[in-house]
């Protein structure tokens, strides 16, 4: 394993060595990035050899990392390791409140061949520095990068060397990485080998450059609104190797920064207290009797049933405005099944009404007063004789002297047969 600090231009590697299962000191700087590797070929020792000679390196072996007594790790140390054939990586940058407090991680390493563990301690000791914090801090977003590569010494050190170029200060240090994931970002696409991205953060003694302030000038904001890429001068030393996201640039000054204290709660040791040992119940249980249940359930609801069922009852069978409604709706029944059934028998024989009539003295037939394809249904039962049209006056003698009173008759057609007779006898009358 190998724990290495960021400084500009020089990349320290802390390694000691020690027997197995001892424990190993390393001493990272508060608001320096700090950088420990888990190298799988150093844990190869604690497992079985592989069975096939030169495959040795083909063990799939996994890691898990957390702090001595806890399920997880600190909240500013990270891990990642991408597949089980790779090294994993602890990182994160401590800060002066962990300066002085020993953190002693425990890592497990898991060999999926042979099923075997190893356990190793890791003890970081935070060292305190008077350099940091350092007063200007820069975040860059790079693009075509995963944090894993980024946490390669060689990568990183080539990224501080490009800054220091644009920058010219005279101590500048990464200070944190984190990946685009971790801020929300999506999972890319296995395409085109894309990359998720990661965030990295340095700090300088010096003012920014006019080269990374020319991201604010509002051309290369308006140019940022529109999703378009800002003209900076500076972006062609970076670009052989680094693309950078120079919109999502983050400049920030710590000393004109206003703290902003808040009195936060005691978050304790973060152990449950001691309250004895567990009291399992009896084996030796005692019957229960579900009567109450029973009535409370069933009983109670179904008697509450009974009773609104025996008052509506009276209410329409005793009472006479219930006798009047059940009386109101049986005839409204009665009646419209009696229109159903009229409605029916139209459609066997028309009314009179809706015959043609037969012309008494220049023989015409007069249509009737509704076409063929008149629907029967919507047909009413009677028609009135007040304003219809083809009506036929035809003279009627009256019983009391030889005058003639006209009367109105129409022609009568049954199943398509005229019968003339019924207005032969009416003339004769």
């Amino acid at each position: 394993m190998a724990s290495v600090g960021i400084f500009v231009g020089l990349v320290v590697v802390v390694t000691i060595l020690s027997k197995s299962h001892a424990d190993r000191n390393v001493y990272p700087s508060a608001g320096v990035l700090f950088v420990h590797v888990l190298e799988r070929e150093y844990f190869k020792g604690e497992f079985p050899p592989y069975p096939k000679a030169g495959d040795s390196s083909n063990d799939p072996i996994t890691f898990n990392t957390n702090l001595k007594g806890y399920p997880d790790r600190p909240g500013w140390l990270r891990y990642i390791q991408r597949t089980s054939h790779s090294d994993g990586v602890l990182y994160g940058s401590p800060t002066a409140e962990h300066v002085g407090k020993p953190t002693i991680i425990e890592i497990t390493a898991y060999n999926k061949r042979t099923f075997e563990t190893a356990r190793h301690n890791l003890v970081i000791n935070i060292m305190s520095t008077e350099e940091f914090p350092l007063p200007y801090q820069a975040e860059f977003y790079i693009k075509n990068m995963n944090v894993e590569e980024m946490l390669a010494s060689e990568v990183l050190g080539d990224f501080l060397g490009a800054v220091k170029n644009v920058w010219q200060p005279e101590r500048l240090n990464a200070i944190n990485i984190t990946s685009a994931l971790d801020r929300g970002g999506r999972v890319p696409l296995p395409i085109n080998d894309l990359k998720e991205g990661v965030y990295v953060m340095v700090g300088a003694d010096v003012p920014f450059s006019s080269c990374l302030r020319e991201v604010e000038t509002p051309q290369n904001q308006l140019r940022c609104s529109q999703e378009m890429e800002p003209v900076i001068s500076c972006d062609k030393k970076f670009r052989a190797q680094f693309n950078i996201d120079w919109c999502k640039i983050s400049l920030v000054d710590i000393t004109k920064v206003v703290p902003v204290h808040r009195n936060r709660p005691d978050p304790g040791m973060g152990v449950l207290p001691d309250i004895g040992e567990y009291n399992p119940p009896s084996e030796s249980l005692k019957s229960r009797d579900y009567l109450a249940d029973f009535l409370i359930t069933l009983a109670v609801p179904s008697a509450v049933a009974l009773v609104l069922f025996i008052i509506l009852g009276y209410s329409m069978c005793c009472r006479r405005e219930g006798v009047i409604q059940l009386v109101h709706h049986s005839s409204i029944q009665k009646s419209s099944k009696e229109l159903r059934s009229m409605s029916k028998s139209r459609e066997i024989s028309w009314p009179l009404s809706t015959l043609p009539v037969f012309h008494p003295v220049s023989g015409e037939v007069v249509p009737p007063i509704h076409p063929d394809n008149y629907e029967t249904t919507s047909m009413p039962l009677m028609q009135t004789q007040t304003n219809l049209q083809n009506q036929i006056q035809i003279p009627q003698q009256q019983i009391s002297g030889d005058n003639y009173c006209m009367s109105t008759f129409r022609r009568l057609e049954v199943n398509g047969i005229p019968e003339e007779r019924k207005v032969a006898e009416a003339l004769n009358l």
